[in-house]
């Protein structure tokens, strides 16, 4: 029987928020790219709380669009509220956070995938990889079509032998009752990788006309909004926003989940896989944190056509009976209509020590992933790698260099160098604590540190990096001005710090050193700086934070400079640690397991002590020289 063969660049196994990535970076790179996905209909879905960024998730937001990604263009064409979060406190963890119409989110990204040159969308079920001599070279459908590929980037998501679960319902669907993927695991254990069996859920759906809005807490979004793209006109996100909401649980609501844990599937052994430590269940929370007598419920509409509010705090896998029970104990949900009951999501996904930094599988060339396939959870992290995994797919097949960023240079370097070294035994989510330079590695630089890095790689166009470049100048110069402007003691200075609750001069200074003061700012002080240039809003925010954190940011990058050095000492991939007297026995089994590219990242890995470095070092040193004396 005759079935159907083609040929492309690049197959991407999946359509959500790194499938899109992966497939956009591709395609953008001019390699013909096939996605797959179950449905059409579930393209960049958001089965989960319909909002992008958030604490450090807004950082990846960032750096995805300044590397040339489309996740900050998208929720910027499609956010219905939006906040700045942490601002009480350092720029260094101030992050975006958007929540999103979630069928315009998803009708946005499908448009501009569909209009993408090189790009074909395929609504077909991805069950077989096949590959020779350990290196990938296509995929096979359930239809029995044949695909061959260059590359493949598995983008699956939770859609892996998903099971569904609430109270002593279990169904074998993806996530919203769509298709799962059954048959894909089998084919990866067959080419020997290794598979977890990980957990997430979601809180229950609700009718917003069975909510009484008087009893909540209403928030809003901020009054000036700031773009997730740096492409982004500010302008054009000014919108008038819809409200979210904040109520909370109490003993009652409590109560009822302690006596219903006995039919929870979390607590009768029912669910097998692990879940997310920083995401947990309701009755995960009323159980570990049994000492609190609330916790924070946000109510958050689902989009700007629909009456479907999502219930942010209160995610479950109890019962149908037990869910409406509790939920109507939270002031404001006393007589509410659930429209889609709370579940949890059971899925395979891999251990993500098995991938190069690069996202390729160390043992089949070719196979490249990203996303909650990785052991990761949430939207941000995904988009983050499949953006990645696509670029290197597309360098790898051009022949050119493939990107790796660093822990010193992005939270994507952070968030790849921790799944790729590190043992996950849990949903991977990122925070900023993860990040040993996040003064660095701010939300509001991440143009800086990256653009140049997108439009090397082809995904920034010259205008862009031409305007990346009049901007480091700007904020160059407007440094070195302020710096050099002297300040006297004259009344209206000292009226306007006398306004400003800031110590008047006793003698005269520069205008630098007033900025550096806790209470001011540049802005605050524009009126006695009379030739301060006409400068935009970002660039006046660079220099104040680059004059206030001064010598942080001295300190700090005297800290990446060491950081760089042990990076920079490249590990041979046929390096025979066995080989190695002086390593210990665990060093040596981890390092054969890990393969390392450079002492950096040799150092990270649990097990591998500072005297294994110091062990190592030596050999790579003698390693050099023998490798130079044998090329003479």
């Amino acid at each position: 029987m005759p079935v159907v063969e083609e040929y492309c660049d690049i197959v991407v196994v999946g359509a959500g928020h790194a499938g899109c990535e992966a497939a956009l970076a591709a395609a953008r790179l001019g390699l013909e790219t096939m996605m797959f996905t179950v449905s059409v209909d579930s393209i960049a879905l958001m089965p989960c709380n319909p909002n992008i960024g958030g604490s450090s998730k807004g950082h990846l937001v960032r750096e995805i669009d300044a590397l040339g990604g489309e996740m900050g263009k998208n929720i910027d064409k499609t956010f219905i509220q939006s906040k700045m979060l942490n601002v009480s406190k350092g720029p260094a963890v101030h992050s975006l956070r958007a929540q999103a119409d979630k069928a315009e989110y998803s009708r946005s990204m499908r448009k501009v995938l569909e209009n993408t040159e090189h790009l074909q969308i395929k609504q077909m079920e991805v069950v077989e990889l096949l590959a020779e001599h350990g290196a990938i070279n296509g995929v096979k459908t359930y239809s029995g079509a044949v695909y061959h590929a260059r590359a493949v980037i598995l983008c699956t998501g939770t859609y892996l032998k998903a099971r569904c679960i609430y109270g002593e319902i279990s169904s074998y669907t993806g996530p919203n009752g769509l298709q799962a993927a059954n048959y894909l695991t089998d084919s990866l254990k067959r080419l020997g990788v290794k598979m977890y069996r990980f957990k997430t859920g979601t809180p229950a759906r609700i009718d917003k006309r069975s909510i009484d809005f008087g009893k909540m807490e209403e928030q809003f979004g901020d009054q000036e909004v700031v773009p997730f793209s740096f492409t982004t006109d500010p302008k054009d996100v000014q919108i008038n926003q819809v409200s979210c909401w904040l109520t909370y649980t109490n003993e009652t609501t409590h109560e009822i989940i302690r006596q219903n844990l006995d039919r929870s599937p979390l607590y009768s052994g029912m669910i097998e896989g692990t879940g997310p430590r920083y995401c947990p269940s309701i009755e995960d929370k009323v159980v570990k944190f049994s000492d609190k007598n609330r916790h924070q419920v946000f109510i958050e509409p689902e989009g700007i056509h629909t009456n479907e509010m999502y219930v942010g705090g209160m995610s479950s896998s109890l019962p149908e009976d037990v869910q409406q029970k509790m939920y109507r104990t939270v002031p404001g949900l006393e007589h509410v209509n659930i429209v889609r009951n709370a579940y949890a999501i059971e899925y395979d996904c891999i251990d993500a020590r098995q991938l190069d930094p690069t996202l390729e599988f160390k043992n089949i060339k070719g196979l490249f992933s990203g996303g909650q396939f990785n052991g990761s959870s949430g939207y941000e992290e995904a988009a983050a790698q499949g953006l990645i995994a696509g670029i290197n797919a597309a360098l790898k097949i051009l022949g050119r260099e493939m990107l790796i960023l660093d822990r010193s240079e992005a939270y994507i370097g952070v968030l790849i160098d921790d799944l790729v070294t590190k043992e996950n035994r849990e949903p991977y989510r990122m925070m900023t604590s993860r990040a040993e330079y996040r003064l660095l590695l701010r939300q509001d630089n991440a143009d800086l540190r990256l653009t140049e890095k997108g439009y090397e790689i082809g995904l920034i166009p010259r205008e862009r990096y031409e305007n990346l470049i009049k901007k480091e100048r700007q904020i160059e110069e407007e440094v070195c001005r302020v710096e050099q402007v002297h300040i006297g003691g004259t009344k209206k200075v000292q009226d306007l710090l006398m306004d400003l609750e800031s110590t008047p001069l006793k003698s005269g200074t520069t205008l630098a050193e007033l900025i550096r003061r806790p209470e001011l700012g540049y802005q605050v002080l524009e009126s006695i700086d009379p030739d301060r240039p006409d400068l935009p809003k970002d660039v006046q925010v660079q220099v104040e934070i680059n004059l206030k954190y001064e010598g942080y940011i001295r300190r700090q990058l005297k800290q990446v400079e060491q950081f760089k050095k042990l990076e920079k000492k490249k590990l041979p991939p046929d390096l025979d640690y066995e080989q190695i007297s002086s390593l210990r026995i665990e060093a040596k089994q981890k390092l054969k397991e890990y393969r390392p590219v450079s002492i950096g990242q040799a150092s990270r890995i649990a097990g591998v002590s500072p005297a294994d470095i110091s062990v190592l070092l030596v050999h790579l040193e003698q390693y050099r020289r023998n490798q130079e004396q044998s090329g003479r």
